[in-house]
């Protein structure tokens, strides 16, 4: 019997940097009150508010089964009773920072598919994370989608910085982005602090995503050995929040 649940964000409970909906909603608030449930999303604590915890029931009881791990798991904060607490933080150094955005600079002279014009800045700086978004930060989903809907040319992004930036983990994530942390921070890092921390062992979890492909933004969980529930969307991912509510969803592992 698994005694928690970890979901990746974007692709896997919504569409990316858009928020859930209510169903999605009302699932997980019906999860919390039989499972741990922990979030690991590339976005920061406030695009994970933004995306989920503002679209819970206003009902925080349940708040003390809910992990959150933003930053690919760089960060971690539990609720304290009144507010999200800070757990551990993995910042970048500025030296760090420096040497991702000369990096971009450089392989964006190779390529001729990154767009010259973007909706908002295409960097984000999370604190533990530096995230390249190809079509800006605020670019509309129906832009997003068709951009690089196989992630090839992401894929060619990342096998240009690789060389570059060895020091450091580079994957895909959400339709347009690559996310940057320090090597060992990932979402494997994250699942394993969460197992520490809350006294689980790695069977006693199942971790969701979309992206559970090498050079995907979950891939990384599978060093760990956890059980992991591959989804294409988040319809496919409330069809098994349902099963595991229902206790049916065990007999599928």
């Amino acid at each position: 019997m698994k005694k928690a649940v970890v979901f990746d964000v974007d692709g896997t409970l919504s569409e990316s940097k858009e928020p859930v909906d209510p169903v999605t909603a009302n699932l997980l608030y019906q999860l919390l009150a039989k499972k741990k449930v922990g979030i690991i999303s590339g976005g920061g604590l406030a695009q994970m508010k933004k995306q989920v915890l503002d679209h819970l029931p206003a009902d925080a009881d349940r708040f003390e089964n809910l992990f959150l791990f933003p930053e690919k798991g760089g960060a971690m904060y539990c609720w304290n009773g009144d507010d999200w607490a800070r757990i551990y933080e993995k910042p970048l150094a500025p030296e760090d920072r420096n040497a991702i955005r000369t990096a971009f600079k450089k392989v964006s002279t190779g390529v001729d598919f990154l767009p010259s014009e973007h909706f908002g800045p295409v960097f984000e700086d999370l604190g533990a994370e530096v995230t390249f978004s190809a079509l800006g930060q605020h670019a509309p989903i129906m832009e997003k989608k068709p951009w690089d809907p196989d992630a090839k040319k992401r894929e060619r992004l990342k096998a240009l910085l690789e060389p570059l930036l060895p020091d450091f983990e580079i994957e895909i994530g959400g339709t347009t982005s690559i996310n940057i942390t320090k090597k060992g921070v990932d979402k494997a890092f994250a699942l394993e602090e969460f197992c520490r921390r809350e006294h689980l062992s790695i069977a006693d979890v199942l971790y969701i995503g979309d992206a559970i492909y090498p050079g995907g933004n979950d891939f990384s969980v599978t060093r760990t050995g956890v059980d992991t529930a591959i989804v294409k969307d988040y319809n496919e991912t409330k069809a098994i929040i349902r099963k595991i509510i229902e206790g049916a969803y065990e007999n599928e592992i």
